[in-house]
């Protein structure tokens, strides 16, 4: 029995010596590795601040042209911006030399209690976050644009739907006005029209726009072959709502004042927390269209939901504009096109809400 002691303790023995012997080579493996990856940092380092300098350069030689500056301001400016870039270049490069070092001379725990501030050194990389031992290049550190004429941002918008009819006015509107709303969501790009002025912009940009329409006096839409018309459902509605669905193209003229920013490697002209106004339209297609009616039957609730033509324009089109301040508007568009085809009288869609134009 000792004798069979004896032999499972060696074996134990034997293999916790082979696994901390495979520990450490998994180790060593593991911050060869990461020295590796410094190395190769250096270089980016060296990339990233060339392309800095590049781009510093360039937006002096811009400023040159536009008479902003004079032949030896420029040249001296540029002086700054290679010593700048070449202090950066040598300070970054120490840092990753004593991280190096600092894996050279130590195991991983060492490294992982490591609490350099990211922020401070702005390089990172490897881990599971982008970062590796406090360092990292920042994809989005990147050199600025000198002048970025064109930005673009999400459109959200909703608010009151409803419709304008032919010899009617909008207070005979068959459909109720606190039910019947719109919602639309899209990307607009906005390009500055003139050179030197910020005061007109083109803003351009898709869309959807899902229009609602619930009918009054317990009606609901019915197609009878190329006719669309309301009609009183037999039973008590809970609720009657049609939904048309628009895929626009939105273009809008916006004017207003801009504040300028100017720096040394570029200038921007900003529109937050300023006054403006968007006159346009849009153009586009349907891409569907819904009828949700709920009731209650046989003492259970049921809902119907058709999705048929219901004879709405293929081809929509018609006016917007927004006044707004900051990314805030009061919007307002109208269909040009009729909601139903191939009807004795033409009903228009109209909007009005707010519309958010989020960075």
């Amino acid at each position: 029995m000792q004798t069979i002691t004896k032999y499972v303790a060696l074996i134990v023995l034997t293999l916790n010596v082979q696994l901390i012997t495979a520990q450490d080579t998994i180790q060593n493996i593991k911050n060869q590795a990461k020295i590796e990856s410094l190395r190769n940092l250096k270089e980016r380092i060296k990339t990233e601040e060339r392309d800095f300098l590049k781009a510093e350069v360039e937006a002096i030689n811009m400023r040159l042209e536009k008479g902003d500056i004079t032949a030896k301001e420029a040249e001296n400016l540029k002086m700054e911006a290679a010593k700048k870039r070449a202090l950066n270049i040598e300070n970054r490069l120490a840092i990753v030399d004593n991280k190096i070092a600092l894996l050279q001379r130590n195991d991983d725990d060492y490294n992982n209690n490591d609490n350099l501030d990211n922020s401070a050194i702005g390089i990172s990389i490897g881990g599971e976050d982008g970062s590796f031992g406090g360092f990292r290049i920042n994809a989005k550190n990147k050199p600025k644009k000198y002048d970025r004429k064109t930005t673009s941002d999400m459109v959200l918008a909703f608010g009151f739907n409803n419709a304008i009819i032919d010899g009617q006015n909008l207070n005979e509107s068959p459909y109720k006005f606190g039910g019947s709303r719109f919602f639309e969501i899209g990307w607009a790009w906005k390009t500055r029209v003139f050179e030197n002025t910020n005061f007109m912009r083109l803003k351009y940009g898709v869309s959807v726009q899902i229009n609602g329409l619930k009918p009054t006096d317990n009606r609901y839409f019915v197609q009878d072959n190329n006719t669309t018309y309301l009609e009183e459902y037999p039973i008590d509605l809970k609720k009657s709502k049609l939904s048309i669905s628009n895929l626009v193209f939105p273009v809008h003229f916006e004017f207003g004042p801009s504040k300028k920013i100017d720096r040394d490697t570029y200038f921007r002209y900003s529109t937050n927390n300023q006054f403006k106004i968007g006159l346009g339209g849009y153009a586009g297609f349907n891409i569907g269209t819904r009828q949700k009616l709920k009731y209650m039957l046989d003492g259970e609730r049921v809902k119907d939901k058709q999705k048929r033509g219901f004879n709405t324009t293929n081809l929509v089109y018609g006016l917007s504009g927004y006044i707004a301040f900051d990314d805030t508007a009061l919007y307002v568009k109208y269909d040009l096109s009729p909601i139903f085809n191939n009807q004795a009288v033409d009903q228009h869609n109209i909007s009005i809400g707010v519309r958010f134009d989020m960075d």
